[in-house]
């Protein structure tokens, strides 16, 4: 918490954008937890065409809460189209990626955004290896290679040192994240928010976070192929667009 800050203290000031396909398991839940951080002034719920019965717990609760807005595509578009939705209905000032699997913690907001309120950032990437102060879930040695291999291509590109490019915690500020046009619609999005950033000379931050993964077994979605359009991803943007 930022030194002095009471939690009364606190201010809504974030628009949470929570993309959504085939979540029926913890949806509900990850909903309760943003709503009930303080930060929260906005929740902006995309939907991206589940077909699990996501959709059915989702709509009663954006009937009765005045902070969410519920928008859902029909057919299925992936993450980067599902965020590009839903950062364009983004209102506070704050903006920051909520996944809906509960992989990274809600609780965390104020460390992750504490950089852009205190005024040193404009960007901020939640890293999962720089230690946050909770536990975080042992699973897959390839992965993190990969996770590894994919942020220092990235690094040698943007001329950045993140840890972590592949986080799914990134927070900005609005006026920064709804000026930049977002073309992936998958799992691309991360290297190429990551080199628009990066060309557009902002202030960028780095927080350690907790992380709690998935198995592919409890719905984990990312693959090898996601790693391949990755590396092209970093390519097309940092150097080509």
């Amino acid at each position: 918490m930022i030194s002095g800050m009471k939690s009364n203290d606190i201010v809504p000031c974030l628009t949470v954008v929570m993309p959504v396909f085939n979540e029926a398991a913890t949806v509900s839940e990850a909903v309760r937890q943003v709503l009930a951080q303080p930060l929260v002034e906005q929740l902006v719920i995309v939907d991206d065409g589940s077909h699990d019965g996501t959709w059915n717990q989702l709509h009663p609760l954006g009937e009765m809460e005045p902070r969410i807005k519920l928008v859902r595509h029909e057919v299925n578009q992936g993450k980067g189209a599902a965020l590009r939705t839903g950062i364009a209905q983004a209102t506070a000032d704050i903006v920051i990626v909520q996944d809906a699997d509960l992989e990274y913690d809600p609780a965390e907001y104020l460390r992750v955004i504490e950089p852009i309120l205190v005024g040193k950032a404009d960007v901020v990437f939640g890293s999962r290896f720089r230690g946050g102060d909770g536990a975080g879930r042992v699973l897959y040695f390839w992965h993190s290679v990969g996770n590894w291999f994919l942020t220092m291509c990235s690094n040698m590109a943007t001329d950045l040192n993140l840890t972590d490019m592949e986080t799914g915690y990134k927070a900005f500020r609005r006026e920064v994240i709804q000026q930049i046009r977002i073309e992936e619609n998958r799992f691309g999005f991360e290297p190429e928010i990551t080199a628009k950033v990066a060309k557009a000379k902002v202030r960028i931050y780095e927080i350690g976070i907790s992380y709690s993964g998935r198995t592919y077994a409890e719905g984990k979605k990312i693959g090898w192929r996601d790693g391949v359009r990755a590396l092209w991803c970093i390519w097309k943007y940092n150097f080509w667009k």
